[in-house]
């Protein structure tokens, strides 16, 4: 039995200081953004409330210079205990980097919930493949709604 989508929710997070998605992919693949296990992770101060919806098949959804581009599903969530004591959730992430249709997205602090529905479709595998588009030119067709 398929797992529920009703029952499945994905976050969307900016990629702060990523200039293109290619920048967040070699930042991904350096030691720091690592763990133990070499998979990729993204570390947050909150935990998720809605752990289970996320675990249920959820994905990251980065936002780019102001525009939605791609995803990475989630695998798990680990408690990370830093330095100064806190605890914290690290995100740990697929390594593949997923294209998707781009969205414009408003400047935002931290994570926020993106319903299944509300979510860009991934690029067709097609598409992959191109070179993408300048930043620029990516975020004006976004606003025209041609993206």
């Amino acid at each position: 039995m398929g797992k529920a989508v009703d029952k499945m929710v994905n976050l969307v997070k900016l990629s702060v200081g990523s200039e293109t998605v290619e920048d967040m992919a070699a930042w991904q693949a350096t030691k720091r953004a690592r763990g133990a296990d070499g998979l990729p992770r993204h570390i947050t101060r909150m935990w998720p409330k809605r752990e289970a919806e996320i675990l249920n098949g959820g994905s990251i959804y980065w936002v780019v210079k102001g525009v939605l581009q791609c995803r990475q599903q989630i695998l798990r969530l680990d408690e990370v205990i830093g330095s100064d004591g806190i605890r914290r959730c690290a995100i740990v992430l697929d390594p593949e980097i997923i294209r998707t249709q781009s969205s414009l997205k408003r400047p935002f602090q931290g994570w926020r919930y993106l319903a299944v529905g509300d979510a860009p479709p991934d690029l067709p595998k097609a598409r992959k493949a191109e070179e993408p588009l300048p930043v620029e030119l990516n975020r004006a067709l976004a606003e025209i709604g041609v993206l």
